[in-house]
């Protein structure tokens, strides 16, 4: 069917470009550490004569790492204005202009000796994920039918697990994890922005953003007709409408706004809690571990990095499974489900770690044990959390809510990052613990507060929402929905 290749291409054009490239630009760092922390000991040398003590060349290399997520969080905070004033699809395309700009940067570092090239690109790199983690599923989401919205979101999930798995294959020493083509790695980031500059602009904007935002109908229906076809688009056409006529005289919120607003107090509590659980989980925190635990499994020191591979492959295998699924089995199994399995894992985890060199197949009992909470992470909270903002709250919160989701994710890997080897050195094996209760009160939040949202229109889950935000008060009488619109004429 022509309507489902254009839907597919569309997530594909955007994913490119998009979330993938978050992933991506996280694993790609890790293979040419040591030839930059080398290339930044040279530099300074030559220009002041004497080598770089440890602890200084350590904060340099320090301040590299965070200049992505400080990006990130710029980028996030950025995505909600871009996404208001030039679209969601505008804001995916003019993105690529800081990732190009990251990867001329990095590219020609070493030609200009110059290592805070390679900083200023790492924040521009992250400036690029923190727009497109935002941007990417509230452009999918709207323009997806409902059917399959979380499923089609979910794809923002599939895709930085896929930049992932590419990132830490294209490092390996073979290809362009090199000392002498690093700078080439750090560039090649500028190819998945230039295959989304060419493929992107030949896809439509998303539906309700021209309808609700600019009010723009004529191109609403045009952009619906290319995305479902000759199939009956109105009473998908009289849902936006009701959604229109229900925010009708009200203009875009701000963040602050909606902390604000006892209408919204449910949902903000819930995405705050969900943005801030997926990185202080721990899921991250398990590559860390992962190169540690497979050399104390007995894997030779070559052959660490093609088994790590694994682990980015598991992400994967694990968010293709839940796109799948999601539709189906609903977002809250999925999120409790993962959340407790994590729970279980750490704790396991935590057992093989302090029994390493006692028993010999303990090494292998915690190589199991990174497998499978990478799965539980990927089977659940790293897709469905993303696709929440777009479903709990409505078109003129939306991007608001994104800019505080994508502020707590980028803020938190920046303290889990920095925060984590205190911890390892403090709590020895028992530095899952923090990660251990983020997982158990995260799984009891989910289990007794937050409603599925599978299969509902956005004005059915702001109906739901709005009787838990005023239980027990009789509230005004809501917008009810298509069935108040009297005429679809297209």
């Amino acid at each position: 069917q022509l309507q489902s290749k254009v839907l597919i291409l569309t997530i594909c054009a955007a994913g490119i470009g998009g979330t993938f490239q978050y992933g991506y630009n996280i694993s790609i760092i890790n293979a040419p550490t040591a030839y930059i922390q080398t290339f930044m000991n040279q530099t300074w040398l030559e220009r002041t004569g004497v080598p770089l003590e440890s602890n200084v060349l350590l904060l340099l290399w320090s301040l590299t790492v965070s200049a992505y997520p400080l990006g990130g969080l710029v980028g996030a905070l950025v995505a909600g204005p871009m996404a208001i004033v030039v679209g969601r699809k505008m804001s995916l395309l003019l993105n690529n202009v800081f990732v190009i700009t990251a990867a001329l940067l990095s590219g020609f570092s070493r030609m200009a000796k110059s290592f805070e090239m390679i900083m200023l690109s790492r924040f521009f790199t992250g400036v690029n994920a923190g727009v497109s983690m935002n941007i990417q599923p509230m452009y999918l989401a709207e323009s997806a039918p409902k059917k399959l919205r979380g499923a089609v979101a979910l794809t923002s999930a599939s895709f930085t697990a896929l930049g992932l798995v590419l990132g830490q294959v294209v490092g390996l020493r073979e290809l362009l994890g090199g000392e002498e083509s690093w700078p080439f790695l750090l560039a090649s980031n500028a190819v998945p922005a230039l295959i989304q500059l060419s493929a992107l602009p030949w896809f439509p904007e998303s539906p309700r953003y021209l309808l609700i935002d600019r009010g723009d109908k004529e191109s609403c229906i045009s952009a619906l007709q290319k995305l479902r076809g000759s199939s009956d688009l109105s009473a998908e056409l009289e849902e936006m409408l009701a959604e229109q006529a229900a925010v009708k005289g009200q203009r875009a919120k701000n963040p602050w706004e909606l902390f604000r607003n006892p209408a919204l107090r449910w949902q903000v509590l819930s995405v705050v809690v969900l943005s801030s659980a997926m990185q202080l989980c721990g899921n991250d925190s398990m590559y860390f571990y992962a190169a540690y635990v497979f050399r104390e499994a007995g894997i030779p020191q070559h052959k660490i990095p093609y088994v790590v591979i694994g682990t980015g492959s598991c992400e994967l295998i694990a968010s293709v499974t839940c796109n799948m699924i999601i539709d189906y089995a609903g977002r809250r199994p999925l999120l409790l489900g993962g959340y407790i399995f994590m729970a279980g894992w750490a704790v396991v985890f935590m057992v093989a770690l302090s029994q390493q060199t006692q028993i010999s197949w303990m090494p292998y009992l915690s190589m199991a044990c990174i497998f499978a909470y990478i799965l539980s992470f990927g089977i659940g909270p790293a897709g469905v959390t993303g696709v929440l903002p777009t479903e709990v709250f409505d078109q003129l919160s939306r991007p608001a809510a994104y800019m505080i989701c994508g502020s707590l994710l980028w803020f938190n890997l920046f303290l889990v990052g920095t925060a984590f080897p205190f911890i390892v050195k403090s709590l020895g094996h028992f530095c899952y613990v923090p990660f251990l209760v983020v997982c158990v009160c995260t799984a009891l939040y989910v289990g007794f507060f937050l409603p599925e949202t599978k299969g509902k229109s956005f004005l059915e889950i702001s109906e739901e929402f709005k009787k838990r935000n005023f239980k027990g008060r009789p509230h005004v009488g809501f917008y009810k929905g298509p069935e108040e619109i009297k005429s679809t004429v297209l």
